[in-house]
């Protein structure tokens, strides 16, 4: 009877392992998605941002020659 029980909880013990490691396979599917979404967004935002530095640029360059037209 006692090494019936062991193993009974043994099984147990081992069914539940199992349904934990699949929940946690789950969430890190989920995770490992949303890593993945956020670093697509972040390469957009830095995509974003150097067009806008190199557009800044830009106007940063055209400013003296505005400046010196206007006073002449």
């Amino acid at each position: 009877m006692t090494s019936n029980r062991h193993i009974e909880q043994l099984t147990d013990r081992v069914e539940r392992l199992l349904l934990r490691h699949e929940e946690l396979q789950r969430t890190n599917a989920l995770l490992t998605e949303q890593v993945a979404l956020l670093q697509a967004e972040r390469d957009s935002l830095k995509s974003r941002l150097l067009a806008a530095r190199a557009r800044i640029d830009a106007l940063l360059e055209r400013l003296p020659a505005a400046a010196t037209k206007d006073s002449a």
